[in-house]
């Protein structure tokens, strides 16, 4: 049975053990980054976790080892009443279907501060919760409940934020750093909607902010970054740090349906860091020994040059450019849906799908894994953002045409929502 905290509409501070040491947390001084990343995922996607469901006792516990991992590599309290932990309560479509509605949430924040612009802020972000134990945020939605690890989304995202708070903590970069693990992602990105909400830091002392949502699983060195259009800065900077072995794709939009999509549509400039969609997204079989922890260290360093690049240049100097459409709600389950699983790392004309839900309109109306949708009604589908885009034209019970690319020929399948 999924444990939900029975505590609506309260202020619940929580313990934080501060007996925790460096090696009990993951940092020991003789440990590989493998290591490093390879114990706080195997922590948080532990079937002793439950799969992190946002507001549960199982996210609250994540959210106390994070808090604590924090304290122990020496950053700086920055959520609620000088603690770590920024409490908001769960609300909206996806929290009253996983049984969450007016439950009380938690972000963990802590910082670093700047040695020669303290008063400008980086701010780099991952949400560590997960799908629970299955039901409508499951890929497998009508199977019955069991643990989803949820370890590449995104226990892998909370383990770069987690080495990068340590690294940055030794090696404080030239401007101040809020590191952010945000909570009801998977309900609707509800944590970093409610930080940005509640930003009390001057917009214009904000750098940028960076995403860390799946980087396990990085196949043939295949990085998508997300958000390179947000800024004037982005693509100067892509062009100046090395890529290693990574063959780095870039899109320009922020818009989406992780924690960067909060802050770029509050006009702050985003990038999100992406290693690819896989068979295993959103189910119980996405586990921590499917993780490729070489290709998130390699993900990690590119970083960590993305990070010095921005520290050279002079905060006046960054624009925030609109990149793409703002209608962002179909994502978080406003609009009507196919049921469909998006390759977010495609390149090409259209909207290809990786994964088709059972019992949902897309599967009834036959489409299935490796379909490309290049028209919907009337309108073309030239990209995830204008398949987004024509799903807001619709509302259930609509029947419309949908036009796939399948294996080189177009099919034209009715769909009803």
């Amino acid at each position: 049975m999924r444990r939900i905290l029975i505590l609506k509409l309260l202020y619940l501070p929580l313990f934080i053990g501060l007996f925790l040491t460096m090696n009990c947390t993951g940092f020991g001084e003789d440990q590989t980054a493998k290591e490093i990343l390879k114990e706080h995922i195997e922590w948080l996607a532990s079937d002793e976790r439950e799969g992190r469901l946002a507001g549960t006792l199982d996210e609250a516990e994540s959210a106390n080892y994070i808090a604590d991992t924090f304290f122990a590599y020496g950053l700086g309290p920055a959520g609620d009443e000088r603690t770590f932990l920024q409490h908001f309560v769960l609300s909206g479509p996806m929290a009253d279907m996983m049984e969450s509605e007016n439950v009380i949430s938690r972000n963990v924040i802590g910082e670093v501060t700047g040695t020669r612009y303290p008063d400008r802020t980086l701010i780099i972000g991952a949400h560590y919760d997960g799908q629970g134990l299955g039901g409508p945020v499951s890929m497998d939605h009508d199977s019955a409940p069991v643990i989803h690890p949820s370890a590449d989304d995104n226990a892998s995202g909370t383990a770069g934020l987690l080495y990068l708070a340590n690294y940055y903590s030794q090696n404080p970069a030239e401007h101040s750093i809020t590191f952010i693990a945000f909570s009801g992602e998977e309900l609707g990105l509800l944590g970093s909607r409610h930080f940005v909400e509640t930003l009390e830091t001057p917009r214009d002392s904000i750098i940028a902010m960076i995403n860390l949502d799946m980087i396990g699983r990085l196949s043939e060195g295949n990085l998508t970054l997300f958000g390179t259009g947000t800024s004037n800065i982005w693509e100067d900077i892509m062009e100046k740090v090395p890529t290693d072995t990574l063959i780095v794709n870039t899109v320009p939009s922020g818009a989406g349906s992780s924690d960067h999509a909060s802050f770029y549509n509050a006009g702050i400039p985003a990038l999100h860091y992406f290693s690819g969609t896989h068979e295993d997204y959103h189910r119980a079989s996405d586990t921590p020994e499917l993780i490729n922890y070489e290709g998130m260290e390699w993900i990690l360093n590119h970083l960590i040059g993305v990070v010095y690049e921005l520290g050279l240049i002079e905060i006046s100097d960054i624009e925030f450019f609109e990149s793409s459409s703002q209608h962002t709600g179909v994502m978080s389950g406003e609009h009507v849906t196919l049921g469909v699983m998006p390759d977010y790392g495609f390149s090409g004309d259209g909207f290809r799908i990786v994964n088709v839900r059972a019992g949902q309109p897309a599967e009834l109306a036959g489409l299935i894994s490796g379909d490309i949708i290049i028209q919907m009604g009337e309108q073309p589908i030239a990209d995830i953002y204008s398949y987004m885009e024509a799903l807001t034209t619709f509302k259930e019970g609509d029947e419309t045409v949908i036009i796939v690319n399948r294996n080189g020929s177009e099919l034209e399948l009715s769909v009803r929502f």
